[in-house]
C-alpha cells in the first residue's frame, strides 16, 4: 500500500512526458488525455488523504536506500493535504482552459501543465532540502512557459520579471542549502532536525544565518514583504487558467516554510527553536497592509484579483508566525478557502473581461455587460468570501486566527492590522463591484465600446464549483477544522517525525511505515 505514495509524483511526469510525444494526435487528444490525468491525481489525492486520516507517517525509500543517505518521499497530513489541493485546483484550471481553448494560444500547454504538476507534488512529498530544491525548479521551468503562454507585451515583461526573481531566489537557495550541509553534514530534513539539536554552540550562528537565508528564499517563493512585488504583475498580466493553476504557487513558499523551517527550527532545536518566527509575523503583517493598499489602487479586476492572493498569504504567515497549534490549524483551514476563491476569481475575472468587450476588466463605466446577472451574482459572492463576512469561509478562518492572536504578546496589533485590512479589502471591493456592474453609462449601445460575448454554460460550472468550497466548508467546518487541528498537532510533534523518517525499517525492498 506504501507505494501509493510514489505515484502522484510519477503520473504527472509520465503524462508530461506521454503529452510530448503524442502531440502530433492534435489538441482534441491532448485535452482529453490531460483532463483523464489530472482526474486520476484527484483520485490519487483522495487515496493519500484517507492514509494520512490514521495519523501515521508514511516514508517511501527511492532505490531501497534508507534515510538520511538516500531519498525519501514523506506523507503526512499536511503533504496529503495539500496534495488534495493541488490535484482539485489542477483538474478545474486545465478543464477551463479546454472549454475556453487556451490551450490554442501557444505550444506545449499541456506538456508543461503535466511538469508543472509533477514539481507541485514533488516539492510537497519530498523529505530533504536538496530535492526540495529539484522539485522547485521543475515547477519553476514549468512556470515560466506557462506564464508566457500566449505571448503579448504585458505578459512577456512581466515573465521576464518573475524569471529573473525566481532565478535570484534559487542561486539563495544553493548558498543557503550549502551552508547548512557545512555546518550539519545533511540534507534530509528530519536528519538536519536532529543534527542541529544536538548541534555544538560554536555553530550556532552558522546554522542560524543559513536558515534565515533559506526563510528569505521561501518568503520570496510565497511572496511575503519586501520580496512581493512579482506576483501581482505576474499573475495578472497570465491567461487565467494558469492564474488558478498559480494560486497554488505560493503556498508551495509556506508549506517550505511549516515544513522545513518548522521542523527543522522547532522545540528541539535549543536556542534556536522558533528561530523564524519573529520575521514571519512581522511580515505577515506588513504584507497584509501593503496588500490591501494595492487591492484598492489595482486598476483592472485581475490586477486586483492578484493582490487579493497577497492579502490571503499574509493571513496565512501571520497565522503561522503566531506559533501557537490553534492559529496554525486555523491557518490551514484558511489556506484551504483562499486558494480554492482565489483560482475561482481569477477564472470570473476571465469572462467578465471577455463579457465586456474593449473596456476588459478595467474599472470603467459602461452598459452593462451580456450575462451581468450570472457575472454579478459570482463578483458579489466571490468578493464576500474573500473580504473575509459572514457566513462563508473566509470569515470563519480570520475568525479563529484573530482568536488565537488574542493569546499572544502581539495580539491587539495583529487584530488592529488584519481588521483594518480587512476593511479596507471590502471598500476596494464595493467600488468595483459598482464599475462593473452597478453603474452602467448613459451612453447609446452604438457608441459604446463594449463588442463583448455571454460566457459560455461551461466555463460558468468550473468556476461555480470552485466557489462553491466556501459554503462547504462552513457545512462541514466540524470536520475541516478537526483535520487541521489534528494537522497541526502532528506538525509540532517534531520528535516522532524524526522518528518515523530515520528509524523507519526497510519492509518489502523499497517501503517503510511507522
Amino acid at each position: 500500500m506504501i507505494h501509493w505514495v510514489f505515484l502522484p509524483v510519477l503520473l504527472p511526469l509520465i503524462g508530461g512526458l506521454l503529452q510530448l510525444v503524442l502531440r502530433h494526435k492534435g489538441l482534441s487528444f491532448q485535452r482529453t488525455l490531460g483532463l483523464c490525468l489530472t482526474s486520476a491525481l484527484v483520485i490519487l489525492g483522495i487515496k493519500m488523504l484517507l492514509l494520512a486520516q490514521t495519523g501515521e507517517t508514511f516514508v517511501y525509500h527511492l532505490g531501497n536506500w534508507p534515510a538520511p543517505f538516500g531519498i525519501v518521499l514523506v506523507l503526512d497530513r499536511l503533504s496529503a493535504m495539500m496534495l488534495m489541493l493541488t490535484s482539485l485546483i489542477a483538474c478545474a484550471a486545465l478543464a477551463y482552459a479546454s472549454a475556453r481553448r487556451v490551450d490554442e494560444k501557444g505550444s506545449h500547454f499541456h506538456v508543461l501543465f503535466q511538469l508543472q504538476l509533477f514539481g507541485l507534488n514533488g516539492a510537497f512529498l519530498t523529505g530533504d532540502i536538496f530535492n526540495l530544491f529539484v522539485f522547485f525548479e521543475v515547477l519553476l521551468l514549468a512556470s515560466y512557459g506557462l506564464v508566457l503562454h500566449g505571448s503579448g507585451k504585458k505578459r512577456t515583461r512581466a515573465g521576464l520579471h518573475y524569471v529573473i526573481v525566481n532565478l535570484l531566489g534559487s542561486t539563495l537557495y544553493l548558498f543557503a542549502v550549502g551552508a547548512l550541509y557545512g555546518a550539519v553534514g545533511t540534507l534530509n530534513i528530519a536528519d538536519m532536525a536532529y543534527k542541529v539539536s544536538v548541534a555544538p554552540a560554536e555553530r550556532s550562528g552558522l546554522i542560524a544565518a543559513a536558515g534565515l537565508l533559506l526563510l528569505v528564499v521561501f518568503c520570496l517563493k510565497a511572496a511575503m514583504f519586501p520580496l512581493y512585488l512579482w506576483l501581482p504583475r505576474a499573475y495578472a498580466n497570465t491567461s487565467a487558467p494558469v492564474a488558478a493553476l498559480f494560486a497554488i504557487m505560493t503556498k508551495v513558499g509556506l508549506y517550505a516554510i511549516i515544513r522545513v523551517h518548522g521542523t527543522v527550527f522547532g522545540d528541539q532545536a535549543g536556542n534556536l527553536a522558533s528561530l523564524h518566527m519573529p520575521w514571519i509575523l512581522a511580515g505577515g503583517l506588513i504584507t497584509i497592509l501593503l496588500a490591501a493598499m494595492g487591492v484598492m489602487a489595482a486598476r483592472g479586476l485581475s490586477e486586483q484579483v492578484a493582490y487579493l492572493v497577497l492579502t490571503s498569504v499574509a493571513t496565512i504567515l501571520i497565522a503561522v508566525g503566531l506559533n501557537r497549534p490553534d492559529a496554525l490549524a486555523a491557518g490551514l483551514f484558511y489556506l484551504l478557502h483562499s486558494t480554492f476563491l482565489a483560482a475561482a476569481f481569477f477564472l470570473l475575472a476571465d469572462m467578465i473581461k471577455d463579457a465586456r468587450g474593449n473596456a476588459a476588466d478595467s474599472f470603467e463605466t459602461i452598459v452593462q455587460p451580456q450575462c451581468s446577472k450570472w457575472l454579478g451574482l459570482g463578483f458579489f459572492f466571490a468578493a464576500v468570501a474573500m473580504a473575509g463576512l459572514p457566513p462563508l469561509s473566509g470569515f470563519l478562518g480570520k475568525l479563529m486566527i484573530l482568536d488565537s492572536a488574542l493569546k499572544h504578546s502581539w495580539g491587539w496589533t495583529v487584530l488592529g492590522i488584519v481588521l483594518t485590512a480587512s476593511l479596507l479589502v471590502l471598500a476596494a471591493m464595493v467600488r468595483s463591484g459598482s464599475f462593473l456592474f452597478y453603474r452602467p453609462t448613459q451612453l447609446p449601445v452604438e457608441e459604446n465600446p463594449q463588442t463583448g460575448k455571454s460566457p459560455k454554460i461551461a466555463p460558468l460550472l468550473i468556476m461555480g464549483s470552485l466557489l462553491a468550497v466556501s459554503p462547504l466548508l462552513v457545512l462541514f467546518a466540524g470536520k475541516a477544522t478537526t483535520y487541521t487541528s489534528k494537522t497541526a498537532t502532528q506538525l509540532q510533534q517534531v520528535s516522532e517525525y524524526i522518528e518515523d523518517v530515520l528509524e523507519s525499517q526497510v519492509k518489502g525492498g523499497t517501503e517503510s511505515q511507522k
